[in-house]
């Protein structure tokens, strides 16, 4: 069984549910390349070292911020403590809002699996999953986590509650700043139809995000074993880029790839038939309508 990486409680007003959130990534199937020294391949070590005496051990160490250049203040542990209140071991949440409300930019890709922490807190957690599920709304909650104070989502998935850590919006970039990139060119028709045709083509029925596989970690274990194993590494040639005239010829040649006809001038952009992409298995429940509903 995992290690929780957090443990307190789920709070909604005067109703506190203990809980213990595990993180949804399976951290173990990534692969880390160390750094070697080219000439004896030893590992490559970071060291601690002050400018003036060098070498440190952890006990040398304190933490302070840099006010002005070159100035720093010093802040000790204990005044970092004195800091936290119980709240800081709670998932107090501010309310709850439709999951369309939340726009998925401001998902920082930290998600967690919350479950009950102890036979006490399995008829509340039930309760409050329940009760997310058929109002069809998530929990927008503040916590302090890894020593920060975050901004996170709560959502009823598979069984379970999930925690979806946020971004701050004063950490995001805005669009607009982006705005001298990007140009408004006028679009021709014939280019709004065939665009069209070729979503509509492609536009997939079931969709089963188990299906897809990290091809670049599987590629990467072969050549890991092939050196341990001592094989003679070959690379496969690359296929040669389609050479694209312009964006209506690009177009034409798509649709006519995705096995529909081309738009006429006259008809617009006809309904093509949805395929399926990654079938999901019989009895499994869509992951694309699981998000939507959580």
């Amino acid at each position: 069984m995992p290690r929780p990486s957090w443990k307190g409680f789920l709070r909604l007003s005067l109703v506190s549910v203990p809980v213990k959130a595990y993180t949804t990534n399976v951290t173990s199937r990534e692969i880390r390349l160390r750094q070697l020294h080219a000439e004896c391949h030893s590992p490559v070590k970071y060291q601690k070292t002050c400018p003036i005496h060098g070498e440190l051990s952890m006990s040398d160490i304190v933490s302070g911020y840099e006010y002005s250049k070159g100035q720093f203040v010093v802040i000790d542990t204990d005044e970092l403590a004195k800091l936290r209140t119980e709240s800081d071991k709670a998932i107090s949440i501010d309310g709850f809002v439709s999951p369309d409300a939340i726009d998925s930019i401001y998902l920082s890709g930290k998600s967690y699996f919350l479950v009950p922490d102890g036979a006490i807190g399995q008829r509340p957690y039930a309760l409050l999953h329940r009760s997310m599920l058929d109002e069809g709304v998530v929990a927008f909650s503040k916590l302090v986590l890894s020593g920060r104070e975050q901004i996170a989502v709560v959502r009823p998935t598979d069984g379970l509650l999930t925690m979806d850590v946020l971004s701050y919006d004063a950490s995001l970039k805005k669009p607009e700043s982006f705005e001298d990139e990007i140009t408004r060119p006028e679009l021709s028709e014939g280019e709004i139809q065939l665009a069209q045709t070729l979503i509509q083509a492609t536009r997939v029925e079931d969709l089963d995000l188990a299906q897809y596989q990290d091809h670049y970690t599987e590629q990467l274990t072969t050549l890991i074993e092939a050196k341990v194993a001592g094989e003679e590494i070959v690379s496969a040639p690359e296929p040669d880029e389609p050479k694209v005239i312009n964006l209506m010829e690009a177009l034409k040649r798509s649709v006519a790839e995705a096995g529909v006809p081309a738009p006429s001038a006259a008809g617009g952009a006809k309904k093509a038939s949805k395929k399926k992409l990654a079938p999901s298995a019989r009895g499994r429940k869509k992951v694309a309508k699981k998000k939507k509903s959580g």
